[in-house]
């Protein structure tokens, strides 16, 4: 499922500055990541070393032109890149994956894929990979990987999933 990046400012409510409506596959959070600059939209979060934003100059050199962010930014060095600017780019992150799964709950063939969340303090994983381990001959498994557990992985677990997958398995810490 591919999401054009007008669309998402759409899901996002943000303020958007759009000069290509860019079809967006990859969501990118680490800079030193990319694997299609083209296809990719970065958001900006800020943490309590980094913030996002301080890496659009070296991204954008990369050849990445969608980003998301929560500060106004100098748009003349970037004359073909796309901005949406929200109040917070971790919730609009999250906002974005909230809606693509959304997408799943009745597919045009009727189908729904079923979800199965796992949490607690610790365990997950391995029980993730139980489950794996037991269903995966009877359905195509969309499920985290490795430990993508946390407010930014679980997002990007859910973003994977696609019209192939007839069930998810994600696994979320208690936080």
């Amino acid at each position: 499922m591919k999401y054009t990046i007008s669309h998402i400012a759409r899901i996002t409510d943000a303020e958007a500055l759009v000069k290509n409506d860019d079809s967006i596959e990859q969501l990118l959070l680490d800079s030193r990541k990319i694997s299609s600059p083209p296809t990719s939209l970065f958001f900006a979060l800020k943490g309590p070393r980094r913030d996002g934003h301080q890496f659009i100059p070296e991204l954008y050199k990369k050849g990445v032109r969608n980003f998301i962010g929560s500060e106004k930014i100098n748009l003349s060095p970037y004359p073909d890149a796309n901005f949406l600017r929200v109040d917070d780019s971790l919730q609009a992150l999250q906002q974005l994956a909230a809606y693509h799964r959304s997408q799943f709950n009745t597919l045009p063939t009727g189908r729904q894929v079923p979800v199965i969340g796992i949490t607690g303090s610790n365990g997950k994983t391995i029980v993730k990979e139980w489950l794996y381990q037991l269903l995966h001959e009877d359905y195509n498994i969309i499920r985290s990987p490795k430990s993508y557990n946390s407010q930014t992985g679980v997002p990007l677990s859910v973003w994977q999933m696609n019209e192939q997958h007839t069930l998810g398995i994600f696994e979320a810490g208690i936080s």
